[in-house]
Parts: C-alpha cells; sequence; structure tokens
C-alpha cells in the first residue's frame, strides 16, 4: 500500500481546489479522530478520509464519482477496504457499508463539511462550539442547504453512536487540525 506522503501527493497532483483540500483534511482528521477512539489502524484511516473524493473535481458526475477515483487507487494498489469503503461513501453506488471504515467515512463525510460551514459563520471557529449549536443549524435548511441532514443522521445511526456524540467526535478530530482546514479563531 502506499504510504501517506504518497497518498497526499497524489491527491494534492488530482485535487487543486482550496475548498475541496480543506474538505478532504477535514474528512480525515474526523477519520483520524475515531481510529483513534476504535483503535484502528489511524494511516489507514486517514488515507481513505484524504482520498475519498480524488477524483470529484475532474469528475464530480454520479455516473464518474467516485468510480474513476477507485479504479486508479486500485491501479496505484490501494488494499480494498479502502476501495470498498470509498465507494460506500456514495449512497447512489449501492456498494454496501459492512466494515467499521466504511461506515465511519459514510458518518463523517457530510457532517465534516457542515461543520465546517458552521465554524465559517463563527468568529471563534471550532473554539467552544457545541453539539447543541450545530444540531440548531442542522434544523435550519437554508443553512448549508446541499449538505444531506438524512445522510448525517444516517451516518450516526449506522456507527451507533448517538447524533450529539458523533457531532462532539467529530469536533474534536478536525479542532486539532484548527491551521490545515483554515479554520483558526479570528482575534
Amino acid at each position: 500500500m502506499p504510504t501517506y506522503e504518497e497518498s497526499l501527493k497524489l491527491f494534492h497532483e488530482w485535487t487543486t481546489s482550496e475548498s475541496l483540500r480543506r474538505h478532504a483534511y477535514a474528512v480525515e482528521a474526523a477519520m483520524e479522530a475515531y481510529a483513534i477512539l476504535f483503535d484502528e489502524n489511524v494511516t489507514l484511516w486517514r488515507i481513505t478520509g484524504l482520498l475519498h473524493d480524488i477524483d470529484y473535481e475532474r469528475h464530480p458526475t454520479p455516473e464518474e464519482h467516485p468510480y474513476i477515483g477507485v479504479n486508479m487507487l486500485r491501479e496505484q494498489g490501494y488494499p480494498e477496504s479502502v476501495i470498498e469503503a470509498i465507494l460506500g461513501h456514495a449512497p447512489y453506488t449501492g456498494t454496501p457499508r459492512k466494515t467499521l471504515l466504511s461506515k465511519t467515512l459514510f458518518a463523517v463525510d457530510e457532517l465534516a463539511g457542515f461543520i465546517t460551514a458552521v465554524a465559517y459563520v463563527r468568529p471563534s471557529r471550532l473554539v467552544g462550539m457545541t453539539a447543541k449549536s450545530v444540531r440548531k443549524k442542522l434544523k435550519d435548511k437554508r443553512f448549508a442547504a446541499s449538505v444531506s441532514r438524512e445522510d448525517i443522521r444516517q451516518g450516526a445511526e449506522e456507527l451507533g453512536i448517538d447524533l450529539s456524540q458523533h457531532i462532539v467526535n467529530v469536533i474534536d478530530g478536525m479542532s486539532q487540525h484548527t491551521e490545515r482546514l483554515g479554520l483558526v479563531a479570528s482575534t
């Protein structure tokens, strides 16, 4: 399997948009937190989070994403567990999420994006963010309207984790990487 450094280089070759990069970094941070929580392979989980949307900038349609990306990753020697998780994060692929890795990737993807959106409207960004404040924003259908609330709910349910605790876990993971995510609190 390629190393983290090789994966990061590949990711940067495929993804130039700063917003897409930050989304991948946010998902990676959440995956890292869950790998630690579940006592799993941190590097494998980080790489899975980092690469989950590798083809999205070039191939954003459901006909192409994530299929082109996973085919390339297979050729590069990534394990089937990573491939399966990436396929499973897009519900329209019909790929069942059977592993903890695939369930976690699905559970953190939309939520990491939503938490990022909430952080952008707060001067303190992630500092002091609570599950209660995130849940309040989730109820506002106009806020970050493209984020699937159903996927967020379903992801926590598939993990068997209370939604509020899941939100806290993702905030905590992302809070370890605020500079990389562009979410440093303004003073």
